[in-house]
């Protein structure tokens, strides 16, 4: 299989085998999970802020 052949997953899995990747395809790879990471950091913050909007109606 040629290099120009293979192609990459759209999304990476974790325990997926990188031995093949390149540099280059390895810092995409950090690229799209720091990505996915602040948006699940965003995800938590914002449920946070719901309970705790919920919690205070409930203490009145």
């Amino acid at each position: 299989m040629d290099e120009d052949e293979r192609t990459a997953p759209k999304a990476h899995e974790v325990g997926m085998v990188i031995d093949t990747m390149s540099v280059d395809e390895l810092s995409q790879r950090i690229a799209l999970l720091e990505g996915e990471i602040a948006r699940l950091k965003a995800a938590i913050t914002a449920r946070n802020a719901t309970r705790l909007a919920a919690e205070s109606i409930f203490k009145r």
